[in-house]
Formats: C-alpha cells, sequence, structure tokens
C-alpha cells in the first residue's frame, strides 16, 4: 500500500470501472493498518481514497484541492489533526469533516466540532457505522 498526499498517483486508489463521478475523500491518518482499512471500505462503495499519513501531508492534499469529504485522525504523529479540519474548513467550498479519535472526550468532541468537524467517530468504531456516515455525508450532506 502505498499513502503518499494527493497529487500523486500512487497517492489515489479506487477499483471503480463505471464512467460515473467519483467522490474523492481525503483521509489523514498516520497508521497505515487504518490507512488500509480505510481504503478497503471507502473503495467498497465506489469512493476514491486520498491518503496523507501525516498532519503535513494533509495540508499539502488540502493546498492542492477540494475533497468531496475529509476523514482526519484527531491525533497525528506529526501534529494536531485539527490543523488540517481548520484549513479544510477555510476552503471556498469545505467539505464535511469526519474527525476520529480513539482518545474522544467530551472537551476533545467539543474541540473537533468548534474546529469546524460534522461529525466525530469514537475509534474502534463498526463498520457499519462508519458507510453509514460516510454514504449519509456523501450522498445525502448530512450526518
Amino acid at each position: 500500500m502505498d499513502s503518499r498526499p494527493r497529487g500523486s498517483p500512487a497517492g489515489r486508489t479506487s477499483e471503480r470501472d463505471d464512467k460515473l463521478p467519483t467522490r474523492e475523500v481525503l483521509v489523514v491518518e498516520d497508521e497505515l493498518d487504518m490507512i488500509a482499512t480505510y481504503e478497503r471500505l471507502l473503495r467498497r462503495h465506489g469512493y476514491l481514497t486520498i491518503a496523507a499519513p501525516s498532519r503535513a501531508a494533509g495540508l499539502a492534499a488540502i493546498e492542492a484541492g477540494t475533497p468531496d469529504l475529509l476523514i482526519a485522525d484527531l491525533v497525528l504523529s506529526d501534529g494536531d489533526g485539527l490543523d488540517v479540519v481548520r484549513a479544510a474548513r477555510a476552503l471556498p467550498r469545505p467539505p464535511p469533516v469526519i474527525v476520529v479519535s480513539g482518545f474522544t472526550s467530551g472537551a476533545s468532541r467539543q474541540a473537533a466540532m468548534l474546529a469546524g468537524a460534522t461529525a466525530v467517530l469514537s475509534k474502534p468504531f463498526s463498520t457499519e457505522a462508519f458507510t453509514t456516515l460516510v454514504r449519509s455525508l456523501l450522498e445525502d450532506g448530512r450526518p
């Protein structure tokens, strides 16, 4: 698995062969096994995954273009995932944002929402909860 940021052809994965527009999901996550899990789940529903394995790569990907959805880990090895959330929410057409964390408290949930998160998902989460949330944000525009 290659987890280079947006703009790198190897950073984009999709198995869709139809002519429908592909929705792009930027995943900012520093755990490679979680990136693989997100890619598998998103690909299964026809979404293109752009993997950014660090805060810096996430910020670069946001600067390169607007994804249809941002999934960001709260705590990254090189900094605060909320920096990526704030950068995405400052875009002219900000995407919906899911913040994911294994350390979700009331304070961290509030910080994520204040930074611009549309939803907060606590690890571990079920596949069904994740895919339902993603589909509702991408297809319905609401959590």
